[in-house]
């Protein structure tokens, strides 16, 4: 995976993966900062483009996604099932959030959702 380049993409939400100038690759994430909830990234969603498969970069990105948390002094909660098995798998790498963050990050996360329904979007869209 030396050739891939892996990017964050803050303003949407995204840490994307780009092999040869294209996006192979992404983890959809939210950033917890509110005032009345602890600081965190949380892990929504990875999807790695038809064809890209089995190459390492869902790793690579989740991997990426904790060295960001590390750098910035905040856990991640991951919600998406790869990123918490990933995290299961590698626990010197990954380090358990603490149990009243992940509350308010799936809490949050919960109503973030409610409200997209309420606005009438489904979410619907290609993905993995």
């Amino acid at each position: 995976m030396s050739d891939l380049d892996i990017r964050d993409n803050r303003s949407e939400g995204r840490l994307e993966a780009y092999q040869d100038g294209r996006v192979v690759g992404s983890i959809v994430y939210l950033t917890l900062d509110a005032a009345d909830v602890p600081p965190a990234l949380v892990a929504v969603h990875t999807v790695v483009e038809q064809g890209h498969e089995g190459k390492g970069i869902a790793g690579a990105l989740v991997r990426e996604l904790y060295a960001m948390a590390g750098r910035e002094g905040v856990p991640v909660v991951p919600v998406c099932p790869y990123a918490a098995r990933w995290a299961q798998r590698h626990p010197e790498e990954a380090p358990a959030a603490p149990a009243d963050v992940v509350k308010a990050a799936t809490e949050g996360l919960k109503d973030a959702l409610d409200s997209r329904e309420g606005e009438g979007q489904d979410g619907g869209g290609a993905g993995a």
